[in-house]
């Protein structure tokens, strides 16, 4: 695991009269920016991780009719419970909801109601929200100008106070009725795909619990985005328990990997204190273990965290995972030429998956051994060519370019990383010494070429914001 719906609980207070233009147009602004790709935020890249997703959601997307090369679930690195969709087809999780859950079945619930935001055409309909919003904002200006004009003050100041309250219920009303929308396309998603409902019932009551704690009324959902997930629940216990699938049991083999993941996902977010407490040293099952072992790495124990990860690979060993943190933790803890016998059987056990491809190369560079060169620079270009978003595997192919003497190509593969972590002014940099070092016209010197115009692009735009 590496650092490189929108189901909320919240609700929107509403500010003073005299506040409201300030608010209605902050949190307009402010709701727009979810329709962006996120950047601003840490985003968690897992091989086993993102395998497990891909499985959980595909026959959500085989039968909401979506491209299944399209959709993708995205994992960032955030405590909060929430998921949503921002744009194409791609659905952001939560760490804190993937900790928060219990069982894979309430991620797909989860899965299935960004789906129904995606089938929707919520995002590109958001506008419609905000513009009808805006509208009566505007009408309640005018009005209130004109009452003022004539002499009318406080009556002017009324209407206008009146018509932003106005324009951001009718805001909050259309994005309740997008999200009561997503929930009946999710439920339908569900129960032609076979799932049962009873995750996603158990999810809306974890988050209702929530309310209780945060004492948000419960009488009606005026004032919040979403409907309260009490209403939720009534609504949708009864469409699933219709379903010949509630009481389907869940699969086996994807519920035992989601333990699998939320255990490891825990060590490696949280505090090892915090992991330790939650999976003792007297619990001996796969996900325990595998807790403990991120627990012990990150608390910079590797012979404890070893202890962990050996045990797991002598119940499973040809599991590329488990292979997989083994060689991390060698590699991370000083030994590389140890790391790669694991990491290269890891890598042939998942045909070349690109993010335990881009660590093996990684390893092979960190040997300082001239006699792996080619083997780094021929699987770290495997890894991009499969998985072009990996700037750890273009630093990387940036760094045994280098060591080879090809300058011109480890300017270029710095160029892609820098472009992927939106460090334009590294880009420009890189991407323009990568063509004073290449012939014109060819391949790479194109790519370079063009690098250099899309950052110098993106670097103006951003100046320009400031």
């Amino acid at each position: 695991m590496r650092n490189f719906l929108a189901v909320s609980f919240s609700r929107i207070l509403l500010p003073a009269p005299g506040q409201l233009t300030r608010f209605l147009i902050a949190f307009l602004a402010m709701a727009s920016v979810i329709v962006q790709p996120v950047a601003a935020q840490s985003i968690l890249r897992d091989a086993e991780t993102e395998a497990l997703f891909a499985d959980m959601v595909a026959p959500l997307v085989a039968v909401s009719e979506l491209d299944s090369n399209e959709v993708e679930v995205v994992l960032i690195n955030d405590r909060q419970i929430n998921a949503f969709v921002a744009g194409g087809q791609r659905i952001y999780f939560y760490s804190g909801l993937i900790e928060t859950a219990d069982s894979a079945n309430e991620v797909q619930g989860v899965m299935a109601h960004e789906l129904g935001h995606i089938t929707g055409g919520h995002i590109i309909r958001f506008n419609e929200g905000v513009q009808a919003a805006t509208g009566i904002t505007i009408l309640s200006l005018i009005l209130g100008a004109a009452a003022i004009a004539a002499g009318a003050g406080d009556a002017g100041m009324g209407i206008m106070a009146a018509g932003q309250q106005a324009a951001m219920g009718k805001f909050l009303a259309f994005s309740r009725v997008q999200e009561r929308s997503a929930d009946s396309a999710g439920a339908r998603y569900l129960a032609d795909a076979g799932i049962s409902g009873k995750g996603s019932i158990d999810f809306f009551k974890k988050l209702q619990n929530y309310e209780f704690r945060l004492g948000i009324p419960q009488e009606d959902s005026y004032g919040r985005t979403h409907p309260l997930s009490g209403e939720r629940v009534s609504l949708l216990r009864d469409v699933y328990e219709k379903d010949p699938a509630w009481d389907r049991p869940p699969d086996p083999d994807i519920e035992a990997r989601f333990q699998r993941v939320k255990a490891k996902l825990l060590g490696y977010t949280a505090e090892p204190a915090v992991t330790l407490r939650q999976y003792p040293e007297s619990d001996q099952s796969v996900p325990a273990r595998y807790a403990r072992a991120y627990a012990w790495h990150k608390s910079a124990y590797p012979d404890r965290a070893l202890y962990e990860v050996n045990n797991l690979i002598a119940s499973a060993p040809n599991d590329p995972y488990f292979l997989e943190l083994q060689g991390q933790i060698l590699l991370e803890s000083g030994k590389p030429n140890e790391a790669l016998q694991s990491l290269r059987r890891a890598v042939q056990l998942t045909n070349n998956q690109p993010l335990i491809a881009s660590l093996f190369g990684h390893a092979l560079i960190a040997t300082e051994d001239p006699q792996y060169h080619d083997e780094a620079t021929q699987v770290l270009k495997a890894a991009v060519n499969k998985d072009n978003r990996n700037p750890f595997a273009w630093y990387q192919l940036g760094v045994v370019y280098s060591q080879q003497g090809d300058m011109a190509r480890a300017q270029l593969a710095t160029a892609e990383s820098s472009m992927l972590q939106r460090n334009y002014a590294s880009a420009i940099r890189s991407s323009q010494i990568a063509m004073s070092g290449m012939p014109e016209n060819t391949p790479d010197w194109i790519r370079a070429q063009d690098i250099s115009f899309i950052a110098k692009a993106e670097f103006e735009k951003n100046n320009r914001r400031r």
